[in-house]
């Protein structure tokens, strides 16, 4: 198993933070995209941008993935940064939380609909989970709500540098792996349900003796190994 980290784009009113994607290569030839980035049409004035020079495509074909190779597509969830691009995979399987999911179709948050025309189309095949769940050998997700109900990131064991945890949007900064005394944003809709997820990742990594990547650290994440080189 091979894990890849991809940047798909930054935001620029969070002082240029990065917007990061993962690629898991299983050793049975299963691909699993993390998460599908800014919609690639994202304009430089856009306080999201996407990376277009190379695009996210550009970054999996380095990596010897064309989009029909992807299998399935874990959605941490469908905020506007993390699910822009999903009508790029047609043929995925789309496996996402099932409160989430019920939220993001009922149309009452708005900041889910701005890329709604990406991840809400008829031929989208999607799969609903309800909490901590087996994805595959070696891939855990990890209901971890409260930036947004549903929630969740990703544990992947990879065979040589030990468990990998992606914490997405439930731990974004160093600042953020205290729970009680971690900073929130205008986007943490539920600052309980928050400090609660923080904790139960930190007690996860702790326990598997992981890393984690936290999706949007500018400090971080220039010192981690991105694609095309990986994780092993």
């Amino acid at each position: 198993m091979k894990l890849f980290l991809l940047e798909l784009g930054m935001i620029r009113y969070y002082k240029d933070r990065p917007v990061c994607g993962y690629l898991i290569r299983c050793d049975d030839g299963t691909d699993v995209l993390v998460d599908t980035g800014p919609h690639r049409d994202a304009t430089p004035d856009s306080p999201i941008i996407a990376r277009t020079d190379p695009g996210l495509l550009e970054q999996l074909a380095a990596v010897g993935v064309r989009p029909d190779d992807v299998d399935i597509v874990v959605c941490s969830h469908l905020d506007p940064d993390h699910a822009g691009n999903h009508d790029l995979f047609p043929g995925a399987e789309f496996v996402v939380q099932q409160s989430h999911l019920e939220l993001a179709r009922s149309g009452t948050e708005a900041r889910l609909e701005a890329t709604r025309a990406q991840w809400d189309l008829p031929h989208l095949k999607y799969r609903t989970v309800d909490g901590d769940t087996t994805l595959l050998p070696g891939i855990e997700l990890i209901e971890s709500g409260g930036h947004i109900t549903g929630h969740q990131s990703v544990l992947v064991r990879l065979p040589r540098t030990g468990a990998v945890l992606l914490a997405v949007d439930a731990i974004t900064q160093e600042a953020a792996m205290d729970p009680d005394n971690r900073p929130m944003t205008r986007f943490d809709l539920d600052a309980d349900a928050a400090r609660a997820s923080t904790r139960k990742l930190v007690d996860l990594a702790r326990r598997e003796n992981a890393m984690v990547v936290r999706n949007h650290d500018p400090k971080q994440w220039p010192t981690l190994t991105q694609w095309p080189a990986c994780y092993e």
